[in-house]
C-alpha cells in the first residue's frame, strides 16, 4: 500500500485545481458557505482557494476563533487577577495581547506583573512546584479542541495533591453559537464547514442537531486545501441531490462518536454554564463550560471573586469584529482594517489571533485596497 503524505499529498495542487474543475461543473446554485474555524478561514485565504472558486461560491466566516470570541470584561478579569504579586497567571500565546477594556496581559507583563506563556498546560505542573508560595492560576481557553487538556491538568493537579494551582475557565462549545447565528437570522447561510478538530474530540454528531433545525448541511472537513476543497464539492452535491446532512470528509481523524474517553474526562470535573458573554455576538446560553461546584476549590472565579470584575464591556466603536464573527460582514469593510487596526497594533480580537479571519486578511490578502484577493 502506498504512503500518504499528510502534507504534500494535500496540498497536491494538480489534485487541487481537478476538484475545483468538479466543482465549477457541479455547482449550479450560489453557495455561501460558512467556515466555522479560523484555521479554514487562513487556509483559504493562504492558498488562494477563493479565487479557484466560481462566482456562486461565497465564503463566510464564522466565530470559531476562541481567542476572537472572549469578551472584554473577561481579558479585565486575567488582569485583575495578575495584579497579586503572589498571584501567577498563565495562559496560552494569543491570549496577552488580546486588548481588555484598558489594558492587555502583554501591557501588564511589561509592566512586571507576573504573566507567563505556556505551549502545554502541563507546564503549569512545574512552574507550581518551583513556586509553592504563589499561587498559579490558568486562564484556560479554547474549544473542545483544548478542553481535554484542561481537564487533565485537573485530574494531576489533584493527583499530585497541589494546593497551589486554581483555574480560570473559559471553554467554550461549537454547536450553540452556530444556533444563535442561525436564530438571529442576520447572516445568510445555505451550508457550514465544521471544524475538524473540533470534532476528532465531540465527534461529528454534534453537528446533527443544526441540520435538523435549519435544513442546513454540515460537512466535517480537515485543514489542508485539498480537505476544504473535496468539502465544498461535498457540500455541493447534497444540494444537487436535495440531501441536507452532517457528512465527514475529515475520515483520517474524525468519525461520528469522538474521542470518549476525552468527553468523559471533561465531564467528569465540568459542565455547562447556564450563560456565556461571546465577544460581539451577546450572552449564548449552556454556551461555554465551569468548574463542577464540587471542584470549586480549584475555580478562580470563585476563589478570587472579590478581585473580578464582572461588568459587560463592549468591543471599540471602530472595531466591527462581532459583526465577522457572526457572518455579516468581512474584514475588508472595517474602517481601520490595515490603518489604525493591525496585528502589531490590534484593536480587536480578529486581529490579534493567529485564527482570526483579520489576521487572515492582513496576512494573506491586498490590505492596501482593503480588499480580498
Amino acid at each position: 500500500m502506498e504512503k500518504i503524505d499528510f502534507i504534500k499529498d494535500f496540498r497536491d495542487s494538480k489534485k487541487i485545481l481537478a476538484i475545483a474543475k468538479l466543482i465549477d461543473k457541479e455547482v449550479n446554485r450560489p453557495l455561501k458557505i460558512m467556515e466555522v474555524c479560523g484555521g479554514h478561514t487562513h487556509t483559504i485565504m493562504k492558498y488562494g482557494l477563493k479565487q479557484l472558486l466560481p462566482k456562486e461560491i461565497e465564503f463566510i466566516h464564522g466565530p470559531g476563533c476562541p481567542v476572537c470570541v472572549m469578551p472584554k470584561e473577561r481579558i479585565d478579569q486575567a488582569i485583575a487577577l495578575c495584579q497579586d504579586d503572589k498571584n501567577i497567571l498563565v495562559t496560552l500565546g494569543d491570549m496577552i495581547r488580546v486588548p481588555g477594556s484598558e489594558s492587555s496581559l502583554a501591557k501588564e507583563r511589561a509592566k512586571g506583573k507576573n504573566v507567563k506563556v505556556v505551549y502545554s498546560p502541563y507546564d503549569i505542573l512545574k512552574i507550581a512546584k518551583e513556586n509553592p508560595a504563589k499561587n498559579i492560576i490558568y486562564f484556560a481557553i479554547g474549544f473542545e479542541t483544548t478542553t481535554p487538556m484542561t481537564a487533565s491538568l485537573i485530574e494531576k493537579v489533584l493527583e499530585y495533591g497541589l494546593k497551589n494551582v486554581f483555574f480560570h475557565i473559559n471553554h467554550v462549545l461549537v454547536p450553540p453559537p452556530i444556533k444563535a447565528i442561525m436564530k438571529s437570522k442576520e447572516a445568510k447561510i445555505d451550508a457550514f464547514i465544521g471544524p475538524s478538530h473540533v470534532s476528532v474530540i465531540t465527534g461529528a454528531k454534534i453537528y446533527q442537531e443544526i441540520v435538523d433545525l435549519y435544513d442546513t448541511p454540515v460537512v466535517v472537513a480537515g485543514f489542508e486545501p485539498l480537505d476544504i476543497m473535496e468539502g465544498i464539492l461535498r457540500i455541493i452535491k447534497q444540494f444537487k441531490k436535495d440531501r441536507r446532512e452532517v457528512e465527514i470528509q475529515y475520515t483520517r481523524a474524525v468519525n461520528w462518536e469522538g474521542n470518549k474517553k476525552a468527553q468523559d474526562l471533561i465531564n467528569k470535573y465540568m459542565e455547562k454554564r447556564n450563560s456565556f458573554r461571546w465577544r460581539g455576538i451577546g450572552d449564548i446560553p449552556y454556551s461555554a463550560l465551569k468548574i463542577k461546584d464540587e471542584f470549586s476549590f480549584l475555580d478562580a472565579e470563585y476563589i478570587f471573586k472579590d478581585v473580578l470584575p464582572d461588568k459587560p464591556i463592549d468591543d471599540h466603536k471602530l472595531c466591527i469584529c462581532g459583526d465577522i464573527l457572526k457572518g455579516i460582514a468581512k474584514p475588508y469593510e472595517c474602517k481601520v482594517f490595515g490603518k489604525a487596526c493591525t496585528p502589531q497594533n490590534p484593536l480587536g480580537a480578529c486581529m490579534v489571533s493567529s485564527e482570526g479571519a483579520c489576521a487572515a486578511y492582513y496576512k494573506y490578502g491586498n490590505v492596501k485596497e482593503g480588499v480580498e484577493i
